[in-house]
């Protein structure tokens, strides 16, 4: 657990009722990439979002996590066994994974402990993937109150490592063949209570919180009710999702 940053566990069931899903189409076209059908790692774990899924797709998950908050707050499934430990000890035994899916995560972990263990973990043949989606797209009203919020008002509380989310993980020197993924949407259609309860579930906002005693979603939120119309209307709400996979070989 050494070098964890527990950005999460304070805010764990506003975390799972307020992130966004992946697209389906993203989780079949990974598992078509596995040499099996067996065994999936979901590093990085959260809400589960990411082990469900995947269980819809794999026999057996083993979904893991440092932070114990979030995996109490986890979406309970048949196939999914969850587990409190971080990525970069995983107890699952060599050679035993078909696929490892890190969703939105990778940023947290130290990389280089983690891709050894990733590389111990996989079969030969076996497929790693990380998923990361950026800033938010609603329309050109709506977005610039959110910019003013994530550059102006949470600007300082954002950790570091968010510059890796912020480029889809390109400066990361992943290990093994790259694999080029499909070009998938990214998309939610929510209110305005949803959305903001989105803003709310960020790093930066609870940080800010925890710093200032203020909300500063709640400070802006006049300002996206005038940009989105009326709060009960439902908007598309899209991101960039960004999909980096590779494969150990199979030699």
């Amino acid at each position: 657990m050494s070098g964890f940053k527990d950005h999460f566990s304070g805010h764990a069931a506003h975390y799972a009722a307020a992130r966004p899903g992946y697209p389906d189409a993203l989780f079949d076209w990974l598992a078509d990439q596995a040499p099996a059908r067996a065994l999936a790692w979901d590093a990085g774990c959260g809400n589960g979002q990411a082990a469900v899924a995947l269980a819809a797709r794999f026999d057996a998950v083993y979904a893991t996590d440092p932070s114990a908050t979030q995996v109490a707050a986890a979406a309970p499934h048949p196939r999914v066994r969850y587990a409190v430990e971080p990525a970069e000890a995983c107890a699952l035994p060599d050679a035993s994974a078909d696929l490892i899916v890190v969703a939105q995560a990778l940023h947290w972990f130290e990389h280089a402990r983690f891709f050894a263990e990733a590389a111990r973990v996989l079969r030969p043949g076996g497929v790693l993937a990380a998923l990361s989606y950026g800033l938010t797209h609603v329309d050109a009203a709506v977005d610039a109150v959110f910019m003013r919020l994530y550059d102006s008002a949470l600007g300082p509380y954002w950790p570091p490592e968010r510059r890796l989310v912020e480029s889809g993980y390109a400066g990361l020197a992943f290990p093994f063949d790259p694999v080029e993924p499909p070009v998938v949407d990214m998309r939610c259609d929510w209110n305005l209570a949803q959305y903001l309860a989105y803003l709310r579930s960020w790093s930066a906002s609870q940080r800010h919180i925890n710093a200032t005693g203020r909300d500063a979603v709640t400070e802006a939120e006049a300002d996206f009710a005038r940009a989105w119309g009326d709060a009960s209307s439902i908007r598309a709400v899209r991101w960039p999702l960004a999909v980096r996979v590779v494969r150990k070989p199979r030699g």
